[in-house]
């Protein structure tokens, strides 16, 4: 039975919006556990674009599940990383001009820097996921670098404009997948993943978590935030 983990990223996107302290993210995660969430995520970003580090603090001292802390490997948010302790690092890519994470981290571009940052962080018993595209060569090279976890890049499938992309894409997300299984990997999945397109992952027991964050905050102005993440909870745990 798969779980779910909930991105609060887009309360507080809403929130610096107007630059006022409502919506608050840190109320969200709280009601996102009681609605069956097994997990809260977080990307405090160097721009500090929508979660804050009141935040990130606030969220270590309430989340009763699981708090994951996406971040950039440089040297400030593992400083910040190393003072909070959440329970999971994701290392992701960041641009400052892009609206949201554009694709997976490029392991094999810095295996010796992302080795070290993960040995910073698993020394202070910090769990560490690399947020990677769908690529069996990054997955060997997250495994390299000392990672506990792989999660795997969803936005492209997501964003496919044909059937037959969208196949081509799934079965190199299937292929990735058997690849961090061989690895002794776990697995985690996430990145545009919405209340239709989420439904074909059935064919892939192996994946234990997913993060999903805009489309449950999408639904939940319509129907109200914690029947929103209901509702994703009872699709994924019947994977």
């Amino acid at each position: 039975m798969a779980r779910l983990a909930v991105n609060v990223d887009h309360v507080a996107t809403v929130r610096q919006a107007r630059g006022i302290t409502e919506p608050d993210p840190v109320l969200a995660a709280g009601l996102a556990e009681l609605a069956g969430a097994e997990g809260i995520i977080c990307h405090l970003r160097e721009d500090r674009r929508h979660i804050q580090d009141r935040d990130l603090r606030l969220l270590r001292e309430t989340v009763k599940t699981k708090l994951n802390m996406e971040m950039a490997a440089v040297d400030e948010m593992v400083k910040i990383a190393l003072e909070i302790k959440p329970d999971l690092v994701t290392l992701v890519p960041e641009k400052r001009e892009e609206l949201t994470t554009e694709g997976g981290l490029d392991v094999l571009a810095r295996k010796d820097h992302y080795a070290n940052v993960t040995a910073r962080l698993k020394e202070a018993g910090i769990m560490v996921s690399f947020f990677i595209d769908p690529d069996s060569a990054q997955v060997e090279a997250a495994k390299q670098c000392g990672g506990d976890i792989v999660e795997i890049h969803t936005g492209h499938y997501a964003e496919a404009r044909t059937e037959k992309e969208a196949d081509r894409i799934f079965s190199q997300i299937g292929a990735a997948v058997n690849t961090a299984e061989k690895q002794g990997l776990r697995i985690s999945a996430g990145h545009g993943l919405n209340y239709v397109n989420i439904k074909r992952f059935r064919e892939l027991p192996q994946i234990e978590e997913y993060s999903i964050g805009h489309s449950i905050v999408a639904r939940a102005v319509l129907v109200g935030f914690e029947r929103a993440v209901r509702e994703m909870v009872d699709l994924v745990k019947d994977f």
